[in-house]
């Protein structure tokens, strides 16, 4: 988070420019881990000063990692001059336990998620999903339903078979529909839209 890929806009050019999707860490870190903590700003939430570690904080964390995110991308687009507007990709959220996440109250990372769902919504994304596995939803989110209307976009199928499999009797983890599904194979990730 608050990182950028320096290889985004040959990658946008590799996965079609416009038609490309694009993926965004997410996390989670808590005030005295981030030097992005958001201590003190007052929108789109109050992040009090004296309760640094707090849901609205976290929100405000997750809306200023998504308003990063968003402006790199915009970057990106700018850079390739695509006419077009990335709230009209795709947008996957990546809920990893690799990423800085809390474990002590897991409602602060769902907090946190809120406010990235919410920024890009308020820019006008309209697709937007979450890549994750079940095991790893449950440990970073406790399996909240809050994003039940988002699709999933789920990793770990052993192979092609099984993430066919997957696609027709497996639940996404959000709680919502189970939109693709990633498998080995040839020594990289391939997925399979659902």
């Amino acid at each position: 988070m608050f990182s950028e890929n320096p290889c985004l806009a040959s990658q946008l050019v590799w996965a079609g420019g416009a038609a490309g999707e694009v993926y965004v860490n997410t996390g989670n870190p808590g005030p005295a881990v981030s030097s992005f903590w958001p201590t003190g700003q007052t929108t789109p939430r109050f992040c009090d000063p004296a309760a640094p570690d707090s849901a609205d904080c976290a929100y405000d964390y997750g809306w200023n990692a998504a308003a990063h995110s968003f402006d790199v991308v915009l970057g990106a687009y700018a850079e390739l001059n695509l006419t077009a507007s990335p709230t009209a990709t795709t947008w996957w959220l990546d809920v990893e336990t690799s990423n800085s996440w809390r474990e002590d109250d897991l409602s602060l990372n769902v907090a946190a998620l809120q406010g990235q769902v919410d920024y890009l919504l308020s820019v006008g994304v309209t697709r937007l999903g979450f890549y994750s596995t079940t095991v790893q939803w449950g440990e970073i989110t406790g399996r909240t339903t809050a994003f039940e209307d988002y699709p999933s976009w789920g990793a770990g199928a052993p192979s092609e078979r099984v993430a066919k499999s997957h696609c027709q009797s497996t639940p996404g983890f959000t709680g919502g529909r189970l939109a693709m599904v990633q498998y080995p194979w040839a020594g990289f990730d391939a997925d399979l839209r659902c």
